[in-house]
């Protein structure tokens, strides 16, 4: 049962990263690798400032404006150099490599003995997994709930017409230029937060742990969309979480069959493709139904 909570704690961290993936894949409609290398990001800028003594809250914030910043990076080099959105994200993801080296100083940074805001909850009297729950539940929320009210002002408004028709918003006067750089900065400072939650829960922080982030969050995402349909963004976002924590679940089914942990990263391509596949397995399932109907009735 504790392994079970621990994969939902984990989901929920996980799942902040996947509302950022969601943002720009779904709301801007563009690819943005800046992912594996803006997760990485909140976690060496976390993980540095914690190491020299800065409080937990302020190393959080400051992970979350890091990532901001690359996807600033990003934003600007698709809309003012027009190059393509995946291109963008590849040449920033690259370059972060270096700067996470530079900032974490080493490979691996680890922060065991450090305060954390997990700690912080634990010295309350809880056990880490259900101090990860509180603050993976409370950090969820948080961002939900921010999300929901930044949407639904002028601004979010625009930036949700620029995604879903660039043309007919350009032609109402709404900058979009500007509409995807805030969007790229919002997405890739939650993935940032993110990195920064899990840098606190693992204790470390690593220069290759945002390889596979992408997969991750697609997988949230697509499995999410797969069961729930024609929902409020709020609610989406909702299932995106679900989703994450689905995915969790499932990564943990794999290794209970004894799976080597190295082959994990090819499970988790296999079960993105599964779910990526899903919604055209069900559009067919209607049309071979009806043609077996069909069949039987001529008979």
């Amino acid at each position: 049962m504790n392994i079970i909570l621990s994969s939902i704690s984990q989901g929920l961290l996980w799942s902040i990263m996947a509302i950022g993936v969601y943002l720009t894949f779904r709301i801007l409609d563009v690819a943005d690798l800046t992912t594996e290398g803006s997760f990485p990001l909140g976690a060496a800028i976390c993980g540095s400032l914690l190491v020299n003594g800065i409080s937990p809250w302020i190393a959080t914030l400051l992970a979350f404006i890091g990532g901001a910043a690359a996807g600033l990076v990003s934003g600007y080099l698709h809309v003012k150099w027009r190059i393509p959105a995946l291109l963008a994200g590849i040449i920033t993801m690259t370059g972060l490599y270096s700067i996470n080296l530079r900032i974490m100083g080493q490979a691996n940074l680890y922060i065991l003995g450090e305060g954390t805001l997990i700690q912080s909850v634990q010295d309350l009297g809880v056990s880490k997994t259900v101090a990860v729950l509180i603050v993976g539940t409370l950090a969820v929320t948080l961002v939900i709930g921010l999300l929901h009210l930044f949407f639904h002002t002028e601004i979010g408004l625009a930036i949700r017409s620029t995604g879903d028709n660039h043309a007919m918003s350009e032609a109402n006067g709404i900058r979009t230029g500007s509409m995807k750089v805030i969007g790229y900065m919002l997405g890739n400072g939650l993935i940032a937060l993110s990195g920064a939650l899990l840098t606190q829960n693992n204790g470390f922080a690593d220069i290759s742990m945002g390889i596979g982030t992408i997969v991750i969050g697609l997988a949230s995402i697509i499995i999410a969309e797969v069961f729930f349909h024609r929902l409020t963004l709020a609610k989406r976002l909702l299932t995106v979480v679900l989703g994450s924590i689905v995915y969790r679940l499932l990564l943990l089914l794999v290794l209970e069959m004894n799976v080597d942990p190295q082959d994990l990263k090819l499970f988790s391509a296999i079960l993105l493709a599964i779910a990526l596949g899903l919604p055209a397995i069900q559009s067919r399932l209607p049309k071979l139904t009806s043609t077996k109907t069909k069949g039987g009735s001529l008979s």
